[in-house]
């Protein structure tokens, strides 16, 4: 957080809901990236092999057999992403300015946990913050726990 505000800083980029989008990307291509290269080191290269044999370019190996292949993973890793960015308050509380014009859910919960004025609506909304990054993960596992189907084949 901090070195992507010092980063933002020295580029002379105003804080805003741009940086916001920024800086949470940054830190989730990393999951996406490590879910799609863990299931490429377990699928076959005979796939591709094959693939180029009969005759595929290589756009339409990636699209026939790489594609299908890493789906679930890319998915998952997706759903990773989406469940680390939900609840990460501290790269939103730098990446958003000193100004906090941008007022997202983190700022608004940790606005709340630290003078809490609704507390009912804090508690629910900390439910449903919870709900939305536990289901995607469990989601990310049960799609991810079984590997790729076509790995093992040919052996």
């Amino acid at each position: 957080g901090i070195s992507l505000r010092s980063a933002f800083a020295i580029g002379d980029i105003p804080f805003s809901y741009l940086t916001i989008v920024l800086g949470h990307a940054t830190f989730c291509v990393v999951v996406v990236y490590n879910n799609a290269i863990a299931r490429l080191r377990r699928s076959s290269p005979a796939l591709i092999e094959a693939s180029m044999d009969l005759g595929a370019d290589t756009f339409q190996t990636f699209r026939h057999v790489l594609l299908p292949n890493m789906g679930s993973a890319l998915l998952a890793g997706g759903m990773l992403a989406f469940a680390l960015s939900f609840d990460e308050v501290i790269v939103t509380i730098f990446t958003a300015g000193s100004g906090i014009e941008a007022k997202t859910l983190p700022i608004w919960m940790l606005d709340e946990l630290i003078r809490p004025r609704q507390r009912p609506v804090t508690n629910v909304v900390a439910i449903v913050v919870f709900a939305a990054t536990f289901f995607p993960i469990l989601a990310a596992y049960y799609l991810t726990r079984g590997g790729s189907e076509t790995a093992g084949m040919g052996k």
